[in-house]
């Protein structure tokens, strides 16, 4: 998974990975009442932060006489996990039927992400006014959904005594699958493999997205159409029928569905014309392919761990050339990395308390060399409070630690793998673990290292490591399985690619944002294959 930026992104990076709709039903309870005859009548303003300014996106239908509205209008908004995607709700009583937000009389606001939204799938918060006081007892509801329909079909289909169409042997059937378009004509959905030179074949199992093969409509017409292939394209027709999805799924392994495939020239020219053979449907599953926002919406909780790199390569911390220099303006390429990801992924850990460790330094007051230290010194409770806890409890610590080395990983790695293995043992879709390790070199215990990461690569949790300094970090490049499986030295593969690495100095010129995409863009996905892996579904699923 390594990344490297150009010199001048095209476009915002990452942003093709986990896009999906979310839709936002809005909800008021308690607001203020603005009207002297009548009670208020509310209307809700969504606005998203877009380049530090407040960028209206829609509105709401106007509640007329109701302090209690549920709005039935919903909010669409695409989603980007990678992203902080700041969102303001604000409620006003129309008062006139002007466009205009200042015509109205303002009932109150409230801000938020639409990762702290969708990571609790439904939020009361209280509406604030301008002076950041209570609205008095206003309260707004806010519930997120995933607009796509998950649904997959799995079809395994056969044919029975098909017609022959070669002179010299028998058929080489193919089938292809299509639905009505937008206009009226037929559209190819899929196509099956050719099987060669038989009148009963069975062809491999197949899927496809349920909106792929019907819109997701089971009631739906569709057409099955049965060729003969010929390699120079010109295929004969053999036959064809026309279902639905949901007379497809009478098919059962015990109980196949039999179609008759229809020449419809043959049958009108051949009085005893009964069929050009049979279509058999062998089996039809129809089950859900879960996002990682299906996922989240199902309660999973991100839990996030920081291992910071406090190795003598690193440069003495009082001086301007270090990498752990903070410099006047209170920030260093550490505390950019931590940054960067944390402010993402704290919104997807509902008590936002992140262990931060440390390793390569002397510890007081017996200044031995530790490679998993709390970074605040306290070993039974090494948890900061948010990011800032992180950054406050980094910036205390290093007068006080001597940095020394070698550059050890697989003692975090080891340790953050312990708790994933616990979690494990719930057997549910609950927790998934996030290593961020920031380092400025070359590791030290590559074998150990290896072990441990393929080792971890059976757990919920992936690895991203952000190399700072201008070190050479071949062996990040290793690490990280994107052009090639990870093995550990004792040849053992990994089961799925979870490290991810990017060397910092690719995006120091460019907005702290991009960082954050490219290291997070792929998380979505190993989250997914995980818990696919595993077979297990979000908590709160709903069968298909």
């Amino acid at each position: 998974m390594a990344y490297t930026v150009p010199p001048t992104p095209a476009g915002p990076v990452g942003s093709q990975y986990c896009v999906c709709k979310v839709e936002l039903s809005i909800c008021g309870q308690n607001l203020l009442d603005r009207d002297v005859t009548s009670k208020s009548d509310p209307f809700c303003v969504l606005f998203m932060e877009v380049n530090g300014k407040w960028v209206e996106l829609d509105r709401t239908e106007t509640a007329v006489n109701n302090l209690n509205p549920a709005f039935a209008k919903k909010f669409v908004i695409d989603y980007h996990f990678e992203e902080v995607q700041k969102l303001k709700f604000a409620l006003f009583d129309q008062d006139k039927s002007s466009t205009q937000l200042y015509e109205h009389d303002f009932l109150g606001e409230f801000s938020c992400t639409l990762g702290t939204i969708v990571s609790s799938k439904k939020i009361t918060r209280t509406l604030l006014l301008g002076n950041g006081k209570p609205a008095g007892k206003g309260m707004i509801t806010i519930a997120a959904q995933e607009l796509s329909d998950n649904r997959v079909i799995t079809l395994s289909m056969a044919g029975r005594k098909l017609d022959k169409k070669d002179l010299f042997g028998k058929s080489d059937p193919f089938l292809e699958f299509y639905k009505p378009g937008d206009d009226g004509k037929w559209m190819l959905v899929h196509r099956t493999e050719v099987i060669k030179y038989t009148l009963d074949p069975v062809w491999k199992p197949f899927t496809v997205p349920l909106v792929s093969l019907c819109d997701g409509d089971m009631e739906k017409l569709i057409k099955v159409v049965c060729y003969d292939y010929d390699s120079d394209g010109g295929h004969d027709f053999i036959g064809e029928l026309q279902t639905s999805v949901a007379r497809l799924c009478e098919a059962q392994d015990a109980s196949p569905l039999e179609l008759e495939c229809i020449n419809p020239k043959k049958q009108k020219k051949k009085k005893n014309y009964k069929n050009s053979g049979i279509i058999i449907v062998k089996s039809c599953k129809i089950t859900r392919d879960f996002s990682f926002l299906d996922y989240i919406l199902g309660g999973c909780q991100l839990m996030f761990t920081v291992g910071i790199d406090f190795t003598a390569s690193n440069g003495n911390p009082q001086e301007p050339s270090s990498l752990h220099y903070i410099n006047p303006l209170g920030t260093n390429e550490y505390l950019s990395a931590i940054w960067a990801v944390g402010q993402i992924i704290q919104d997807y850990d509902s008590d936002k308390m992140f262990p931060a460790l440390g390793f390569g330094a002397q510890l007081p007051p017996d200044w031995k060399v530790s490679h998993e230290f709390a970074i605040n010194f306290n070993p039974r409770n090494p948890f900061c409070s948010g990011v800032e806890g992180i950054v406050q409890a980094y910036s205390a610590c290093l007068p006080h630690i001597r940095f020394y080395g070698p550059t050890n990983f697989s003692p975090i790695i080891n340790h953050v793998a312990r708790f994933a293995a616990q979690a494990t043992q719930q057997e549910t879709a609950s927790q998934y673990f996030i290593l961020l390790i920031i380092t400025d070199g070359v590791i030290s215990d590559m074998d150990e290292t290896r072990h441990a990461v393929v080792q971890a690569s059976k757990l919920p949790m992936s690895i991203i490591i952000v190399g700072v300094g201008n070190a050479d970090f071949a062996a990040m490049e290793f690490l990280d399985g994107d052009s090639r499986v990870l093995h550990s030295h004792t040849g053992e593969e990994a089961v799925r690619d979870i490290v991810q690495f990017v060397p910092f100095r690719n995006f120091r010129n460019v907005p702290k944002e991009t960082l954050a995409k490219a290291v997070l863009a792929e998380l979505p996905q190993q989250v997914v294959q995980y818990f696919k892996h595993q077979n297990l579904p979000p908590i709160n699923s709903e069968p298909a």
